[in-house]
């Protein structure tokens, strides 16, 4: 079963929507169609990280790790498709 991928900016506008405490997790997870676990996940990884973002330093560290992690995901599922087409 493949795992669904979700954008930073999907994930921002959820993370958003969430904070509003407008709705409940459960209505935002019908809505969005994610795992309401999922959802406090990101919630969490938001409040966690929310101090750093006035740390310029690390924020930069933290973009670099990003840009890393999203090219090593691209590579994997290359690496995916490219063994699919062989067999």
């Amino acid at each position: 079963m493949k795992r669904k991928s979700y954008s930073q900016t999907f994930k921002v506008k959820v993370v958003l929507e969430i904070l509003k405490e407008e709705k409940t997790l459960n209505e935002l997870s019908s809505t969005y169609g994610v795992h309401v676990n999922q959802l406090r996940q990101w919630k969490k990884t938001a409040l966690d990280q929310l101090p750093q973002l006035f740390d310029r330093k690390r924020n930069d560290q933290s973009r670099m790790q990003e840009e890393y992690e999203e090219r090593i995901e691209r590579l994997y599922g290359e690496v995916g498709r490219l063994t699919t087409e062989l067999s």
